[in-house]
């Protein structure tokens, strides 16, 4: 991890409520150890890069609104409480879904799908755990779960150049950042509040995770005013 800022988990803590964010963290300015992950020392060369980031499980990329929910019965039974809702400022229509132990043990999620203002196809799906999501939820059982899942994401097969983790970032730690051969790209980001301890290090008490999986970061299918508009 990171010298500048370390995750501590102290016996109490304030809990913030989270919602699912349709955009990442801007980054702060990162350290050097926030690089991307350099090729292994004697190796001969970075294998091609082997993982499809395609949506989430039965729900793919470029799916319409009634693909996605046959995909989430599937997925998650039929029985699951889908919740609709309209991002006023990006204009996407958003699917949302509380899902139980989503990561085995990891506690109940939110699972978000966001629908493009043009295309009105799946365009992203987003991830959250916190307070919100599930009120048992515990710092410990986000850091597991973030650790979990960047264990995961670093032997799936992403583009050697693209991976970085444990990158500072507001509010939390950017665990990891990584896209496939056709730049479709995956963030997971633990956020939580930070504080100087007696050595004057940065620690970070983790409040939620969030995991993000785009069909195509630089130019997302959201609203924009047109150039010269005012």
């Amino acid at each position: 991890m990171s010298s500048s800022a370390f995750v501590k988990i102290p016996s109490a803590i304030v809990v913030c409520c989270l919602t699912f964010m349709s955009a990442p963290l801007q980054a702060q300015k990162a350290p050097a150890s926030a690089a991307p992950i350099p090729a292994p020392a004697g190796a001969r060369g970075v294998l091609a890069p082997t993982v499809e980031v395609n949506g989430f499980r039965s729900a793919k990329f470029g799916m319409n609104e009634n693909d996605v929910k046959n995909a989430i019965a599937k997925d998650f039974g039929k029985g699951a409480a889908v919740k609709a809702e309209t991002n006023p400022n990006e204009q996407t229509h958003v699917l949302s879904v509380k899902v139980p132990d989503v990561l085995p043990g990891g506690g109940a999620a939110e699972v978000s799908y966001v629908f493009g203002y043009k295309s009105k196809n799946l365009i992203q799906v987003g991830l959250s755990w916190s307070k919100a999501t599930d009120e048992k939820m515990t710092p410990e059982q986000l850091f597991t779960n973030s650790t979990m899942l960047r264990t995961h994401f670093l032997a799936a097969g992403y583009k050697h150049e693209s991976i970085a983790t444990n990158m500072p970032i507001a509010n939390g730690l950017l665990m990891f950042r990584g896209s496939d051969a056709k730049d479709r790209s995956t963030l997971l980001i633990l956020q939580g509040t930070t504080t100087k301890d007696e050595k004057d290090q940065r620690v970070l008490t983790p409040t939620a995770l969030m995991l993000f999986y785009t069909a195509d970061a630089k130019s997302p299918d959201v609203f924009r005013l047109p150039p010269g508009s005012f």
